[in-house]
């Protein structure tokens, strides 16, 4: 039996959802059922596909009573709606079912565990806030709650954790077959820390570590945390509340960290190597990951802003979206994207040039919303131009502008054209490596987006857009002269 708040929440998306065009959502880019989405939840292989689910308000365009959304993939571009998971319908979770993870178990039931939220209101007025951890078994379609839910409560935070941020389990299976999950909380300076907990049987967990600190240097709480070794390193994922600028490394507001090291056996700490952003665009926050089944380290993460929650489309019918899958490495020390190689199966109409550039140029077939695009940029005869820029989904009045300066290595995007009529951040920069000049950036475009990878994935740009889909040319411009190289691919969706 499902639950009454479950069963509205079916019932109002597959109203609704029809009201809905295919072409009124992005290609092939997750993007909510209907109403809200913000964070990937559940990121897991089970039953023969990728299941992703995702924080869900069904009944509206902003953040709300916080549902799981549903959709599964066979190559993680092509992506299907399932009813919405699971609702805010327990004592435990009644203010929300926040972010978490996904497992299969022996048994082959599928395992979610998620933060549950209990906020009651007291008689002065103020609020008394409770985040506990859940789980609930399925089979891929319906979920069922455990019966003694919570499983992990403010007992068993360490000493001076807080139960108001305890919160994002991201579960996985050891080799000796026993379970450990990684959770965010918030310790007594007021900064994050983040959690191993460990059990036997995904009921009864017991603390065994704080992985790593925050020490109030990276925000304040770290939130969706994700941990993996990947090419012979330890790697953390986590995108802290409140940052400070940090030259062209990390932004104000609501950010993203990866933590590239190791893990000291004795200590039971997290050793750090290397400290970076994982996304340097506008729109990034909330990565999670997968183990493919090939081996294969694939993440997805809520592509969009804090700071930035305002649908901008005028009369829009749904709000939020997924990155594209990407494969993670390390390299020289550092993380790693690309996209995954699967969305390479639907390439078609391939368009290439390699021409020498000055000023602005459009160059006949190089144009369209749902492309993949590689550019080649370097110097004519060892001398250096001056800048150079792309213009995407542009039109008469709108356009996405991508700009590089060899001189200074900065690579900028600037989406203030771009349709938004909100006074938000619209431009970010990054340092990119310094190669003379030569600069490769792929650039994935949707209907709604544009991902831009730079240096065969040495950093990567996420960004909403809401250009008119009428607006679909590709403008180069360079001040000097350079050699620019373009392979140009339709996506066939």
């Amino acid at each position: 039996m499902i639950s009454e708040k479950l069963k509205k929440a079916r019932d109002y998306e597959q109203a609704n959802a029809k009201n809905i065009n295919s072409d009124e959502r992005p290609a092939y880019h997750i993007s909510t059922y209907v109403g809200w989405m913000n964070d990937p939840n559940g990121f897991s292989y089970y039953k023969n596909k990728y299941h992703l689910f995702y924080q869900y308000h069904p009944y509206g365009l902003n953040w709300g009573p916080m549902h799981w959304g549903h959709v599964t993939s066979e190559d993680l571009i092509h992506w299907e709606y399932l009813p919405c998971a699971i609702a805010p319908d327990a004592e435990y979770d009644d203010f929300g079912c926040f972010s978490g993870s996904a497992v299969e178990m022996p048994d082959g039931k599928h395992l979610l565990m998620y933060t549950g939220v209990i906020e009651k209101e007291l008689e002065n007025g103020s609020k008394d806030v409770k985040q506990v951890q859940c789980i609930a078994f399925g089979d891929g379609t319906n979920y069922e709650k455990y019966e003694n839910n919570p499983v992990l409560t403010a007992k068993d935070l360490p000493e001076g954790g807080s139960v108001i941020d305890f919160r994002d389990p991201k579960i996985w299976q050891e080799q000796d077959g026993s379970y450990a999950c990684i959770v965010g909380n918030r310790v007594d300076d007021g900064s994050g820390a983040l959690l191993i907990y460990r059990s036997d049987d995904c009921i009864n967990w017991h603390f065994d570590t704080i992985l790593d600190k925050c020490n109030n240097e990276y925000g304040r709480m770290w939130e969706c945390p994700d941990y993996f070794e990947l090419d012979g390193k330890k790697v953390i994922l986590t995108s802290p509340q409140d940052m400070q600028k940090d030259g062209y490394e990390f932004h104000n507001g609501n950010g993203t960290l990866c933590l590239i090291g190791s893990y000291d056996e004795n200590l039971k700490k997290f050793k750090r190597e290397n400290i970076q952003s994982i996304d340097y665009g506008l729109d990034f926050y909330a990565p999670q990951t997968v183990l493919s089944p090939d081996g294969r380290r694939i993440m997805i993460a809520w592509m969009q802003n804090w700071d930035a929650c305002h649908p901008p489309m005028t009369n829009p019918k749904w709000f939020g979206q997924m990155t594209v899958a990407r494969e993670l490495n390390i390299k020289n020390g550092r993380l790693i994207q690309n996209p995954v190689s699967e969305i390479e199966s639907v390439r078609t109409n391939k368009v290439y040039y390699n021409n020498v550039i000055s000023g602005q140029t459009k160059l006949d077939g190089i144009c369209g919303r749902v492309i993949d695009m590689i550019l080649n940029i370097t110097p004519c005869k060892d001398k250096l131009y001056d800048n150079f820029a792309i213009k995407v989904a542009s039109g008469h009045k709108f356009f996405t502008e991508i700009s590089y300066n060899p001189i200074t290595s900065i690579l900028s995007i600037d989406r203030s054209n771009s349709g938004s009529c909100r006074d938000i951040v619209h431009e970010r920069k990054c340092k990119v490596a310094d190669k003379n000049g030569e600069i490769k950036l792929r650039m994935l475009l949707d209907r709604f987006s544009v991902e831009i990878f730079v240096n065969d994935g040495e950093q990567a740009l996420s960004t909403t857009i809401y250009t008119p889909q009428t607006d679909n040319n590709i403008v180069f411009d360079v001040i000097g002269t350079a050699n620019v190289e373009v392979e140009k691919y339709d996506l066939n969706m």
